[in-house]
């Protein structure tokens, strides 16, 4: 059995992203992926004319943007009555 050759590998094998697969997985539209990129919130490489993300790189940003339980309070007004 030979090995693979680089050709075999997709990119999902070797753990990159691309562009639109980096921003579905976000759920974000790629232009504001590129702006996650351009202010440094989200490393990225570039191979030529080709921007790859490392996807171990974008499942850290996701969990470094989790919500703590607690901290949205200020968003949601509080009842009628509830300080009674």
């Amino acid at each position: 059995m030979s090995p693979k050759s680089s050709s075999d590998e997709s990119d999902d094998d070797l753990g990159w992203l691309s562009t639109p697969g980096a921003a579905e997985r976000l759920g974000i539209t790629a232009r504001t992926l590129y702006r996650f990129i351009d202010e440094g919130q989200l490393p990225a490489y570039k191979f030529g004319r080709v921007i790859r993300l490392k996807k171990d790189d974008v499942d850290a940003y996701i969990e470094s943007c989790r919500v703590e339980p607690g901290s949205m309070a200020h968003l949601y007004p509080e009842t009628a009555g509830s300080g009674d």
